[in-house]
Order: structure tokens, then sequence, then C-alpha cells
């Protein structure tokens, strides 16, 4: 089974994305709030895959995709987020995130970037 932490600022958005994700048989193992608490919990965890929304307060999701690709450069990292600006979308390439994921979430879009994800 896959297992995944989930980095997001809203508790809604993190219950809702966790049961998505188990009900689509990925294991959520951790969850936070900010860049700070990604970077601790991929750290601790190594999870599969971490799913990170990029605005957030304090340490937001580009600083966790930066300090995370430092600890594994092969990380795959799913950024979910609600728009990107043209930066936004060319430092997400400098990073070479994995995925993006649009809220609102579509079950079937999640499931498909799950399957491209560790089928590459």
């Amino acid at each position: 089974m896959v297992n995944c932490v989930i980095i997001d600022d809203n508790q809604d958005i993190v219950n809702m994305f966790s049961d998505l994700l188990e009900i689509s048989g990925i294991k959520v193992i951790a969850t936070g709030t900010d860049g700070m608490k990604a970077v601790e919990l991929y750290e601790k965890y190594s999870p599969d895959v971490i799913f990170v929304d990029l605005v957030m307060p304090r340490y937001d999701g580009f600083y966790a995709i930066k300090n995370i690709r430092k600890i594994d450069p092969n990380s795959k990292i799913i950024v979910v987020t609600g728009d990107l600006t043209m930066d936004e979308s060319n430092l997400l390439d400098v990073h070479k995130v994995t995925a993006v994921i649009y809220k609102p979430f579509d079950i079937h879009k999640v499931k498909q970037c799950i399957t491209d994800v560790f089928l590459d």
C-alpha cells in the first residue's frame, strides 16, 4: 500500500483529502499545516509521496519542496493548489515537482494522478 503525508493549512481540506486518499487505497501516515512541518514529517516518515499545498502561513509549500528535494532529490511531491500564477508554475518546474492536483478535488483525477506517479 502506498503511504503519504498531507500538508495543508486548512484542516477541512486535510480531512476531506485524507478520506479521499484512504478510499483510493492510499494510507495517510501524517498531516501537517505548514512547510516546516512538511520537511519534519518527510524526514521522520520518508513517505512514498507527499501532498503539499503552496499557499500557507509562515512556511509555504515552496519552502517544503525546496527542502524536501535537498533531503531526497527523487522524492515524489504532488502539489495541491487552487490556482497557479506563471511564476509559481515556473518555480514548480525548476524544483521538478511530480504532479499538480487542482482544488476542488475530483476523485478520478486524484486516482489517475497517483496511478501515473507510481507507474512512471
